[in-house]
């Protein structure tokens, strides 16, 4: 017999072999029929499959999460038992589903399966639920499964590494397909579903294996879920950075040159410069000293710091310049600064001591993880380090803070969220070893955010190797969660390059670092706003932030001229649009390229020395003098485009 415990704490004992099916039916007859899947211990299991040893219950039914999951692997079930009736001998990789959707790598021999097969695919899904929604289980011993797959290079490695003697097949409408997830026992749920795009995917995710095709699809239990799915869908697709830094060519990547190093067209150039300018202003304002530091430095660097022990897999290869000398492209600013700290002897009087810096590192990712401008292999960190005596942590980290708030505040960001990240407690050996700093910094932070009365959520095994950190977590456009800025403390830098400073009893002591990213890398930071603003920056930031339509530029060009002349000598990125097309055409072209402000220049305009303005995303048009106009932008941009 037996024994399962169920979530009120009641225990039932049932026969060997039991089912979850037959569980959920000495329970009521409606559970069961509600039943897609069981949890065991927390495993996942089959509804139909027999239970060989007792535990911890759950009955997964069709409204809950975990029940959407089940759906979504039915239907990756079902598109490969319809790819397989379609494509005669195509291969399958991994199929899966989860909290976004559902995916199925297929190979086939001559041609990959294109986006516009989908639409088929998908009615023959429709047409295998219509006839006959019924999924049979299957078990074959293992020789008999190899053999089922033996065609399949994909499948035998999953069939391969299953450790059991039996393993489990799904049968729909008579073609058998090998079984990656837990499916329900009927399909006469899966009447919403879409199938939604084609993508290449590595086998196994490494890229010196076969590129395979992956069909992506989503499924819901209800039509007004996938509705919203779709539009949320659609949504971040118009968000998508490198769809708009194409469209406003703000930046591109190319393969000739390499993966994952953007180049920066005029227009991206133009915000990235705007942004790193507000920044420096900001910080010098703050009471950071900014630096310039190389690029490369010597190997030893690294291993002083650590870095090429823990973090090697993440950094070029040395290149070895002799017998004695090997130098590296820095993966991180911070042994940089430390060097600017160590250059002089150091007083009391002189911490904190804010160091900053838009320094540019080279970490080696993988080409798979490349990304627009939001994963590349060059990059250009808004990076501080502060060296700060321990009684001024929680002052310094405060100010920090409030930085960073403000800096927020001004682009308009209002999505986020504090994580405190720890070390994790069960395995310490991968992080500095020394318990009484842990502890200690870990403290540190945790005071410092209670007595700001920050809310916040507590992360074991996230923090760096040398130090605990409070990372602002926010959400991108396309739904991805990622860090935004990072404060972060370090006793194991200053300990390990014996960093000291004169204190006022004349003696060394030992100082603390801070580390500070405000708002991550330029290229993070710019792909962030891109899909935030929608490409519709706000006028400080809007790469031209004026365009001037003369309705003919015979008559009235030279008065254009003369205004533009005007605007860019007051640093307004403005531009005369003169050419030879409709006026229609001219303005819609301006409103597309998402410009804060379009003046038509006409006879009324010329003769009174006023414009016509049409503020973006507004149909209305205001008839103003240049003072005026010259005043309500210059007003709009000293305020970053936020009510006065």
């Amino acid at each position: 017999m037996l024994s399962f415990e169920f979530p009120d704490g009641n225990q039932k004992e049932f026969e060997n072999g039991v089912t979850v099916e037959d569980i959920a039916k000495s329970i009521s007859i409606s559970l069961a029929k509600k039943a897609v899947a069981g949890k065991i211990d927390g495993q996942i299991v089959d509804v139909m499959q027999p239970l060989v040893s007792g535990g911890k219950i759950e009955i997964i039914t069709s409204g809950s999460d975990e029940g959407l999951q089940v759906l979504r692997q039915s239907a990756a079930q079902l598109l490969e038992t319809v790819a397989k009736k379609q494509f005669a001998g195509i291969k399958i990789g991994i199929i899966s589903s989860d909290d976004d959707g559902l995916f199925v790598d297929t190979d086939k021999a001559e041609r990959q399966i294109s986006a516009d097969e989908l639409e088929d695919l998908a009615s023959q899904m429709k047409q295998v639920i219509k006839n006959d929604a019924t999924v049979k289980r299957v078990y074959l011993d293992k020789a008999a499964a190899l053999k089922e797959v033996e065609n399949d290079p994909y499948q035998t490695k999953l069939v391969e590494a299953i450790d059991s003697d039996k393993v489990l097949f799904y049968s729909i409408a008579d073609v058998l397909t090998f079984a990656q997830g837990v499916v329900a026992p009927s399909l006469k749920d899966l009447k919403h579903f879409k199938l939604l795009s084609v993508a290449g995917a590595y086998w196994e995710g490494k890229s010196s294996n076969p590129m395979l095709q992956r069909i992506y699809g989503t499924a819901f239990y209800k039509a007004a879920d996938l509705e919203a799915d779709l539009k949320m869908r659609q949504e971040a697709k118009e968000r998508d950075h490198r769809v708009i830094g194409n469209n406003l060519d703000l930046f591109f990547v190319d393969p000739k040159v390499g993966a994952g190093l953007p180049y920066w067209m005029p227009n991206g150039s133009t915000i990235r410069r705007t942004i790193e300018r507000y920044i420096i202003d900001k910080e010098l304002a703050n009471g950071y000293q900014h630096v310039y530091t190389p690029v490369l430095a010597n190997l030893d660097l690294y291993k002083q710091s650590g870095h090429w022990d823990h973090y090697r897999e993440d950094m070029f290869p040395p290149m070895k310049m002799d017998e004695n000398e090997e130098l590296e492209l820095r993966p991180m600013n911070c042994p940089s600064h430390i060097q600017i700290y160590n250059h002089h002897i150091r007083s009391y009087r002189e911490l904190p001591l804010r160091i900053a810096e838009l320094g540019m590192m080279h970490r080696y990712e993988k080409s798979g993880a490349l990304s627009g401008l939001q994963r590349v292999r060059e990059m250009t960190l808004n990076d501080g380090h502060t060296f700060v005596a321990p009684d001024q942590i929680q002052d310094e980290f405060k100010k920090i803070l409030k930085l960073m708030m403000d800096v927020y505040n001004d682009f308009d960001i209002d999505n986020y969220t504090f994580r405190l990240s720890y070390r994790d407690p069960k395995n310490t050996e991968k992080y500095f070893d020394d318990d009484e700093m842990w502890n200690k910094a870990q403290t540190m932070l945790k005071g410092a955010m209670d007595e700001l009365g920050l809310d916040y959520v507590e992360a074991e095994g996230e923090a760096a190797f040398y130090g605990p950190k409070l990372d602002v977590q926010t959400k991108t456009a396309m739904g991805n969660e990622e860090t935004l800025s990072t404060i972060q403390l370090d006793f194991m830098l200053p300990e390990r390059f014996d960093l000291h400073y004169i204190g006022e009893d004349g003696k060394e002591h030992r100082p603390v670092m801070i580390h500070r990213g405000l708002v991550s890398t330029m290229e993070r930071f710019t792909a962030y706003l891109i899909e935030m603003y929608k490409g519709a920056f706000p006028t400080w930031l809007a790469p031209k932030q004026v365009e001037i339509i003369p309705v003919s530029d015979e008559k009235y060009g030279d008065y254009a001229r003369k205004l533009n002349s005007k605007l860019t000598a007051i640093q307004l990125r403005s531009h005369v649009d003169d050419r030879s097309e409709k006026m229609g055409y001219l303005i819609r072209d301006a409103q597309t390229h998402k410009v804060p402000y379009t003046l038509v220049i006409g006879e009324s305009e010329v003769k009174d020395n006023t414009v016509s303005v049409r503020k973006y995303g507004e149909d209305d048009t205001r008839t103003m003098s240049v003072d005026d106009f010259i005043k309500e932008i210059l007003n709009d941009i000293e305020n970053y485009s936020r009510e006065n």
